[in-house]
């Protein structure tokens, strides 16, 4: 079942409970795979990775917009932006813990050979493909710099 499915059932799900914050946030997620859909041409559908990348656009977006709310003394916008990421998250596959990252990176470190932080982008490089959608790019972007230190 594709993640537009997915989103259309839960969606039916939510008007039935009458839950007006999932219902909005999986609006705003339909629309956002529809514009994607039709920006690549007419009929195409995204594939897992796309709409994972989509999801995780969201997610990021949500984060960074409870974050700004937050520091600038808003907290019930910012509450309103960590329900809408409580939601898609859910769509998500379960994230690494900051530990698993670091062992990870450390792996990955060994593995492509960096030894000094010029090899950071070689390393990122090898990073975006191995954590796409189970990592939060600024934590492993951190134990990156943090083990080429």
């Amino acid at each position: 079942m594709s993640l537009k499915d997915k989103i259309q059932e839960a969606m039916k799900t939510a008007m039935k409970a009458k839950d007006k914050a999932t219902l909005g946030t999986l609006k705003q997620i339909k629309a956002k795979i529809q514009l994607a859909e039709t920006a690549e041409g007419v009929g195409t559908v995204l594939s897992e990775e796309q709409e994972l990348k989509l999801l995780m656009k969201e997610a990021k977006q949500r984060r960074e917009s409870a974050d700004t709310y937050k520091s600038g003394g808003r907290e019930d916008l910012a509450e309103v932006e960590l329900v809408e990421l409580k939601v898609i998250e859910s769509y998500l596959p379960q994230q690494m813990s900051e530990e698993e990252v670091e062992a990870a990176v450390k792996e990955l470190v060994a593995a492509v050979g960096a030894t000094s932080p010029k090899d950071m982008g070689k390393v990122m490089g090898a990073a975006n493909k191995k954590f796409a959608g189970v990592a939060d790019m600024k934590v492993v972007s951190a134990k990156v710099k943090a083990a080429l230190s």
